[in-house]
């Protein structure tokens, strides 16, 4: 049985920047335990005052990319300027097996040996929009450990990106040249999301196609009400295997945090994500909780095999289960 220092030890563990601490209390609230649970809830309310002071990124995109390369080196980049850089770098769960790969430090291997910088990979355990359960959780601890730029890179498989979107103050997405970026294959949804879009992968005979693709996303994005009344999202190209154009997309960043700051949309939209956050939490238990309860589970294996044979409607099934859960 795994067991944890007390809380408020692990707290101020974390608030010195120790890594040990700062991993354990992650493993903690990750952790499915009830009592482990119990724990984490304690130790992010000691905690909760000295969080909130990072830059939180999103960093999207297609598998294929760049991501972690781009990760890589954007990473080197700000810890060189003085920054502390925490990477919650997402992996892949196998429907299958349950298990993931959680290879991100052997993608990023300069960044993992990094003084100023922290990965920690997590598995997504099945969670739609490419993000783990406790991403969120996360953040908050390695805000109270010290790092002040926050990148979360999401598995970019397209299933719902408007849970990182919604989580971060930024959201960046990587785009390739000649990968459907006609103005018929860019998908509408994520560029409603985009802060930003960059095209990587701008080096050598694909710069041209690179600077074409580029001049599509800003005719597309044109057409699009922006998801903010004070940000039009740039296009922008990049290389990260050459680090050309990262110093501009950090500085559209930095212009990106000033402009919400200055309009107060920074705080209103930190308010909202925690609120959003919240009832996320209260779905979560309440599926937990239907999971759990004998009564409950018995009838739900019932429902969704006649689901399933099509000998009842979705619908009715759902009612069943909210009157056997709260009454009618």
């Amino acid at each position: 049985m795994r067991r944890f220092p007390p809380v408020d030890e692990l707290a101020d563990g974390v608030r010195a920047g120790d890594r040990s601490a700062l991993g354990r209390s992650i493993t903690l609230v990750e952790s499915t335990r009830r009592d482990h649970q119990d724990l984490a809830q304690q130790l992010l309310t000691l905690l909760l005052p000295d969080t909130g002071r990072s830059h939180r990124i999103g960093i999207s995109g297609v598998p294929g990319v760049g991501k972690s390369t781009f990760i890589e080196v954007f990473g080197r980049m700000l810890t060189a300027q003085g920054h502390r850089v925490a990477v919650l770098a997402v992996d892949p769960t196998s429907s299958i097996s349950r298990g993931s790969i959680l290879g991100d430090k052997t993608r990023m291997p300069t960044l993992a040996t990094d003084t100023n910088a922290f990965i920690r990979p997590s598995p997504t355990s099945g969670t739609l929009g490419g993000v783990a359960a406790k991403t969120r959780e996360t953040m908050l601890l390695c805000e109270a450990a010290g790092f002040d730029v926050v990148l979360v890179e999401t598995v970019g498989v397209g299933q719902s990106e408007t849970l990182v979107a919604g989580m971060v103050d930024f959201f960046a997405v990587l785009m390739l040249a000649g990968a459907g970026d006609d103005l018929q294959g860019i998908k509408r949804g994520i560029l409603e999301l985009a802060d930003l879009i960059a095209i990587n992968k701008a080096d050598g005979d694909n710069l041209k196609p690179a600077m074409r693709a580029r001049t599509l996303y800003e005719m597309a994005l044109h057409h699009l009400t922006p998801i903010s009344p004070n940000w039009q999202p740039p296009v922008q190209t990049c290389s990260a295997t050459q680090r050309e154009g990262l110093p501009d997309i950090w500085d559209a960043m930095c212009s990106h945090r000033d402009a919400m700051h200055a309009s107060g949309e920074f705080a209103s939209r930190r308010r909202q994500q925690a609120q959003t956050w919240m009832w996320a939490l209260v779905e979560g238990e309440i599926r937990r909780r239907l999971r759990e309860d004998p009564s409950v589970a018995a009838q739900i294996d019932g429902l969704e095999e006649a689901v399933a044979e099509g000998r009842q409607t979705a619908g009715t099934a759902a009612s069943g289960v909210i009157v056997k859960l709260f009454g009618d």
